[in-house]
């Protein structure tokens, strides 16, 4: 089943269900889905389905931050809530031991030997890591790494 059809089939699921929460989310993600598909002027395939949940999982966390700052407790749930369901989309993610051990065998494939070599390895690493680990996380591995 493609990642299209079960976002369809979670949204009547929820819909059935009269999970409010879910129902918001769902559609959110179906018409950002449907967004890129204009812009491209093609169907969307899982790989670039998952690219837009990314781009909405960002989103949220970005939100989540600034309520905090500006102490809406109540808009952080709810944001909470709607990037857990999002999350449940997304592959499974890497823990940062793993990525670090990834990182190395990158930093010693391109022969990486400082900071001017990050563009590179950045590249390569997520190419190589596309939604299973934070693009910001696996920044701070390498120049903790290409730094020491």
């Amino acid at each position: 089943m493609s990642l299209k059809e079960s976002i369809s089939q979670q949204l009547i699921a929820a819909t059935k269900a009269k999970d409010v929460v879910r129902i918001n989310t769902m559609r959110m993600l179906r018409a950002g889905i449907k967004n890129r598909e204009v812009d491209l002027q093609a169907e969307l395939e899982d790989k670039e389905i998952l690219s837009v949940i990314r781009r909405q999982v960002k989103q949220h966390k970005e939100s989540i931050r600034h309520y905090k700052e500006g102490g809406r407790e109540d808009l952080v749930k709810k944001e909470e809530q709607e990037l857990a369901i999002l999350m449940s989309f997304m592959p499974e993610q890497l823990s940062e031991e793993a990525i670090a051990k990834i990182v190395s065998q990158v930093i010693k494939e391109l022969d990486a030997k400082d900071m001017r070599d990050i563009g590179g390895v950045m590249k390569k690493l997520m190419a190589e890591l596309a939604g299973s680990a934070d693009g910001k996380l696996v920044s701070e591995i390498v120049r903790s790494q290409l730094s020491s």
